[in-house]
């Protein structure tokens, strides 16, 4: 008994490693490629200004590049925490990996990347409402600037914690337009049927199609809760950071 409640505690950490490993090239690769293509937009067609169709373009720049480069790491990921306890298919991320191109071949680790890039909307709508957000933040600073009041260190404060959370705000409303291509995503990645190796879902429409048919509307947002719970703090730390590296860098 105490074997199994030790295991099923385990079990809480399936998918980890694959996790760990994607979330920082993930991030990295997001960051960089939204802030270079915006750079890039800006400064050969806006006259170095932004506006919203600039963060729109970066933004789904950024989600596609994304998408593509990181998506055999979260369809291991999948298949590590959808993997059956009493028929485990999987020893490891490396031995996942290995079956994957045995049985299903390279492009299997691309299950799902129509879904993936489906879902860029979400971060693309997430950059540009943070970017809206900001621009507000920024309008409050440059107020107090031009009333001669000095800025303190308590106003730089807030100013931080403010875009910080905008991050979150966004993301919290970005997730909920957007969810039903996370339900998607998974079903898309699981792994084909031990009864006949095949899959149930063949593709974006059909998976749509057929979880609608079979589980009805509010299927779609299953695991939104504990999806928020993961993803709104981790923008609110990642943006936050992101913004705090980028002001001391820019005074070196």
């Amino acid at each position: 008994m105490l074997l199994r409640q030790d295991y099923n505690q385990i079990a809480l950490f399936k998918g980890l490693g694959p996790n760990l490993v994607g979330v920082i090239p993930a991030r990295s690769i997001n960051f960089f490629t939204y802030g270079l293509t915006k750079d890039i937009i800006k400064e050969n067609f806006y006259d170095g200004k932004e506006d919203s169709f600039v963060h729109l373009l970066s933004g789904i720049s950024a989600g596609v590049v994304t998408s593509t480069a990181t998506n055999p790491i979260w369809l291991v990921k999948t298949r590590l925490q959808l993997d059956k306890s009493t028929v485990k298919q999987y020893k490891n991320s490396f031995d996942c990996v290995n079956k994957i191109f045995k049985n299903e071949g390279f492009f299997a680790l691309y299950r799902g990347l129509s879904a993936s890039y489906l879902g860029s909307i979400e971060s693309t709508l997430q950059w540009i409402l943070y970017e809206q957000m900001k621009k507000a933040i920024q309008l409050r600073s440059d107020k107090i600037a031009q009333s001669g009041k000095p800025r303190t260190k308590f106003d730089e404060f807030f100013d931080w914690s403010a875009r910080s959370f905008s991050a979150g705000a966004a993301k919290f409303a970005a997730s909920l337009i957007t969810y039903p291509h996370e339900v998607v995503r998974t079903r898309l990645r699981q792994a084909p049927s031990l009864e006949n190796g095949k899959p149930k879902y063949t593709g974006l429409v059909q998976c749509f199609k057929l979880v609608l048919k079979e589980e009805g509307l509010a299927s779609m947002y299953g695991g939104l809760t504990p999806h928020l719970m993961r993803t709104v703090p981790n923008s609110i730390i990642m943006f936050g950071t992101w913004e705090l590296f980028a002001k001391l860098l820019s005074g070196i």
